[in-house]
């Protein structure tokens, strides 16, 4: 039996009798960019878990440093650059309007690549840090602020723009004359530093109401859109079967991840395709045959997974 280890010639056979396609993205998608997943070792932001941050109880607590930390995961989103991968997976949708791409990342790198929303080709499950809605929202008040990219976004949260370039992750050795002693400390990054409480009155409130705006994203313990999850089953139940199932920069044994892509075998024989840093031992797996993994970055993969479709990029990194 041929491997099902990055075996991209198996993966050009499928791609040539695909139709539809469906891709998960996670985090690992943009860790080429540079953008840190608050995940793992070294995850921590002032000490905090992302999970003591992200949730609604943590906004009613201290609005202020909620709003910090997002403001600073802003700031470094805007400073990112989509990478080859986001580029490859954008390129792909303009070739096959049979393509859909869930995304989890809530930097709107995909749509910076031109990976289009309008179209319908891209779902973003966990809305994006562009976005601001009323606190309230939507059950007294319906205000939503979409694609608002200002940097601050009101004075009292200017320290968060005042962080350090975004850094993309490098394979090169240590410099030995780069010494830890010239790193700049961030104020905002030290958590030996103390943040003052910045007043709910200095913070970015909603014109209609007059209530505090927040982050337009998922927080842990909130609901997923339901119109949105209307929309990806209808395209699920469409009709035909879905060939391929890209799982990216993420697991498929992790939902959302896991539920999508066994839902999406229910239509077919559909390949459900992994291309992730790690990876499990899948030649010992009892793993269904018609599956493949690629262990390694979605920038280094997915253009060379999609070249029979989309071609070789440009100097600029973009496809006609």
């Amino acid at each position: 039996m041929a491997s099902r280890l990055n075996n991209l010639a198996a993966f050009h056979q499928k791609l040539a009798k695909a139709d539809r396609i469906l891709a998960i993205c996670g985090a690992g998608l943009s860790a080429a960019s540079g953008l840190p997943t608050f995940r793992g070792a070294g995850g921590l932001w002032r000490n905090y878990e992302a999970t003591d941050l992200a949730t609604p109880e943590a906004f009613a607590s201290d609005p202020g440093l909620v709003w910090l930390f997002y403001a600073y995961r802003r700031h470094m989103a805007l400073q990112a650059q989509p990478n080859a991968g986001h580029h490859a997976l954008a390129a792909l949708a303009k070739k096959n309007p049979n393509f859909l791409c869930l995304t989890q990342n809530v930097d709107n790198l995909s749509s910076r690549a031109g990976h289009q929303q309008q179209q319908q080709q891209l779902q973003t499950l966990h809305g994006s840090l562009f976005t601001l809605q009323c606190s309230s929202y939507p059950s007294q008040c319906t205000y939503i602020d979409k694609n608002n990219t200002l940097d601050p976004l009101c004075p009292a949260l200017a320290p968060a723009s005042a962080s350090a370039s975004i850094n993309p992750p490098s394979n090169d050795p240590p410099n030995p004359s780069h010494s830890q002693s010239s790193k700049t400390i961030i104020p905002l990054l030290d958590p030996s530093t103390p943040l003052p409480p910045i007043p709910k009155s200095h913070l970015p409130h909603c014109p209609q109401c007059k209530n505090l705006l927040r982050p337009g994203v998922v927080w842990f313990g909130e609901s997923l859109d339901p119109t949105m999850l209307a929309e990806i089953d209808a395209w699920i139940d469409q009709g035909g079967p879905i060939d391929i199932v890209l799982v990216i920069g993420t697991s498929s044994v992790v939902y959302p991840a896991a539920g999508y892509a066994e839902k999406a075998r229910t239509k077919g024989r559909t390949s459900v395709v992994t291309v992730n840093m790690e990876v499990d031992d899948v030649e010992e797996e009892e793993g269904r045959p018609e599956d493949l993994v690629f262990q390694g970055g979605a920038e280094e993969w997915l253009p060379r997974m999609f070249e029979p479709v989309i071609g070789v990029a440009k100097d600029d990194g973009r496809y006609e």
